[in-house]
């Protein structure tokens, strides 16, 4: 009888870990013609249960503990029979502390996107090699998604998740699909995990982890205490934006935050309103115009 209940235990607390990530995918074709739409469809599933059902790393995660993201894929042409070309949009976020408020912590829209996909058949992933770009790219953001949210929880904690992700670059350097080479761009995925793992951008792996556990996480039961310390993450920002002005990871953070940041410094005092504003305007020059918000409101 005790082993009896002690098999049906083991069965509970199985069924009650899940995989790392919750992933709602869309894939869109309005520009490919001549096309059953069941192939888009088949493909939106397939991805879906690939980003759901692999397990990601060595940690255990409740149903509820799962990391919220999306992938949104339009294929803009059909190459051949089985090779698509297509723009990828991938966002992920996280609930802060204590409230129903859920940050975006990764907004990227990758335009290099060239796969080959058939129907009923497997995607297959393997870490230490290429073994298709369709799955590659969807590891690489997985890691990517995992590694950020990684970071925003402890201090590099995201490390070994981004080592994972350049991993994947390192092994698609020979492929001929487009993305992975340094060469190839300055806003692809070699430059956002280079960025993320090189030296010069240390004090931003600091942001990402003051901004979040000591700065939202924070603000529902001390909205000023938060709020400053969101104000302190200003500084590192603005220098690393001045000593790299043309840093991918950069633009990717502030295409992620720039809608909150308003929300949180229009609520300021007017002197730290109007600071706020001034040094987002120059970090982010590309939505100088939103920030006006932040004096306004």
């Amino acid at each position: 009888m005790t082993r009896i209940f002690t098999f049906i235990f083991l069965i509970i607390s199985v069924s009650s870990f899940a995989q790392e990530l919750n992933c709602t995918v869309s894939v869109m074709s309005p520009q490919v013609q001549n096309t059953e739409k069941r192939i888009f469809e088949s493909l939106q599933k397939d991805i879906r249960e690939f980003m759901n059902s692999t397990r990601w790393t060595n940690d255990l995660y409740a149903i509820e503990e799962r990391i919220e993201c999306s992938i949104l894929i339009t294929v803009t042409e059909r190459l051949s029979n089985d090779k698509y070309k297509a723009t990828m949009q991938i966002q992920s976020s996280r609930p802060t502390y204590m409230t129903s408020y859920n940050t975006v912590m990764l907004n990227v829209n990758d335009q290099d996107f060239t796969f080959n996909y058939l129907e009923n058949q497997p995607l297959q992933f393997q870490a230490n090699q290429h073994v298709n770009n369709l799955t590659s790219v969807l590891a690489f953001y997985a890691y990517m998604i995992i590694g950020t949210d990684y970071d925003s929880f402890s201090l590099k904690g995201g490390e070994p998740h981004f080592q994972q992700a350049l991993q994947i670059v390192n092994n698609a350097q020979n492929e001929s699909e487009r993305g992975w080479k340094a060469f190839e761009g300055s806003k692809n995925r070699y430059w956002l995990i280079e960025n993320m793992l090189n030296a010069r951008y240390e004090d931003f792996r600091g942001v990402m982890y003051k901004y979040h556990r000591e700065g939202l996480d924070i603000m529902q039961s001390d909205v000023n205490t938060g709020r400053q310390a969101i104000t302190e993450c200003l500084k590192p920002l603005k220098t690393i934006r001045m000593d790299q002005p043309n840093s991918y990871l950069m633009t990717v953070f502030f295409t992620a935050k720039v809608d909150e940041m308003i929300n949180i410094f229009k609520e300021a005092f007017p002197d730290v309103k109007t600071k706020a504003a001034n040094e987002l305007m120059q970090m982010d020059p590309a939505n100088a115009n939103k920030y006006q918000a932040i004096i306004k409101g």
